[in-house]
């Protein structure tokens, strides 16, 4: 049995709780229970109340509201985006043979198969590594770029380490590409929990193609979105009724909208506080751990890195999988890396950071969020250096 009933959750980059205005908004909008594609009042007044979520989620990105395309989440999201636009490629060239594609190499899961299939289809794809930081720059980008580059996804905040990557400088660096070579790049990001801590306005990060989850932001589980800018094409995945522009088939889920729009209103709200608040906590525990776990390795670069994120690789022959199952015991909840690669033997972010192997694999990802305190930290940071030093 654990040795503690009080537990202290430190894992919110895997995922966050919902907030009770945001269940509250879901409860109330399950009420409306008619299918939105119909045409009498029932479905009408469906619609409207997807279509008001819809507007109200694009006005803080600053977009359009018919640029906007609700989705299960970031995984289906982000195939939308890059097979979607692998398979209008397709109808327009019939192969991607000869299509040139980019990805940095610290990306999601989600993204990084959609881009071995990319490759299975015939396409061409360069992995660009991040500097020993985890940043993936723009130069580096531009590096890559090739005339016959179609699509660039550059993750806006990694899900690992929290790196917050230079979006605008990213695309400044296509267009300018663009100009030259008189071609059409598409650039995706993966928003992962950036809207926490930054607003994110699209057309200031430059992307053509942008995904959300809100279950990432404190919203309902079950829906996303994708941002899709002017004169874009994707061609969907799926097939079905044509629902979302076309993209997603299948009937929109009105009530999970209304619960994603209100966690959105909530979280811009605190932004600014919550940016201040969790940095300084984050910090100090970055500094007790310095302190008190000779050799641990930071990940990352904390002054460029999303403020409730710290990840650490710890020296010796202690998994990270090892110190998660042991901290767990002590009612505290972290993970190694993203919950998608967890049981994994190595961390690939870390692992392109460069360094010992024993760095990849000794992970130990913390992760910050609206209910965390001083006090969960000095437990973490106690329960850690204890079982550390236990050898």
């Amino acid at each position: 049995m654990p040795l503690f009933k009080k537990r202290t959750y430190l894992d919110y980059a895997s995922a966050t709780p919902v907030l009770k205005q945001a269940l509250d908004a879901v409860y109330k909008a399950s009420s409306v229970f008619a299918n939105p594609g119909g045409i009498h009042a029932d479905s009408v007044h469906a619609k409207k109340l997807l279509e008001d979520s819809r507007a109200h989620i694009a006005a803080h990105l600053g977009c359009k509201a018919r640029e906007i395309i609700f989705t299960s989440g970031l995984t289906e999201g982000n195939n939308i985006a890059i097979v979607g636009a692998a398979r209008s490629l397709e109808r327009a060239r019939r192969t991607l043979s000869g299509t040139h594609w980019i990805v940095s190499s610290i990306e999601h899961s989600s993204v990084l198969e959609c881009f071995a299939e990319i490759e299975r289809l015939g396409g061409s794809v360069t992995h660009v590594e991040p500097d020993e930081r985890g940043n993936i720059s723009a130069e580096g980008i531009a590096r890559a770029l090739k005339k016959e580059t179609v699509f660039v996804s550059v993750g806006w905040a990694n899900n690992e380490i929290g790196i917050i990557q230079p979006l605008s400088q990213i695309a400044r660096a296509i267009r300018a590409h663009e100009k030259k070579h008189r071609t059409r790049v598409l650039l995706h990001s993966d928003g992962g929990q950036g809207p926490l801590y930054i607003s994110p306005q699209v057309h200031t990060l430059g992307v053509d193609l942008f995904t959300l989850g809100s279950g990432k932001l404190y919203g309902p589980r079950g829906i996303g979105l994708l941002y899709v800018g002017a004169n874009t094409d994707l061609a969907s995945p799926f097939l079905g009724g044509g629902q979302e522009r076309g993209l997603r088939s299948g009937t929109e889920e009105v009530a999970l909208a209304a619960g994603f729009a209100t966690a959105f209103d909530l979280i811009e709200g605190e932004r600014t506080k919550e940016v201040i608040r969790l940095k300084k906590i984050r910090d100090d525990f970055a500094h007790g751990i310095s302190t008190l776990i000779p050799g641990a390795i930071i990940n990352g670069n904390l002054k460029h890195a999303l403020p409730h994120m710290l990840n650490i690789s710890i020296p010796g022959d202690k998994s990270g999988e090892y110190l998660v199952l042991r901290l767990d015991h002590f009612g505290i909840s972290i993970s190694t890396r993203s919950t998608c690669r967890e049981g994994e033997a190595a961390s690939h972010v870390v692992a392109a950071l460069g360094g010992p192997d024993w760095r990849a694999k000794n992970t130990l990802r913390f992760s910050l969020g609206r209910d965390t305190r001083k006090g969960d930290i000095v437990s973490a940071l106690s329960a850690l250096s204890r079982l550390v030093a236990q050898g």
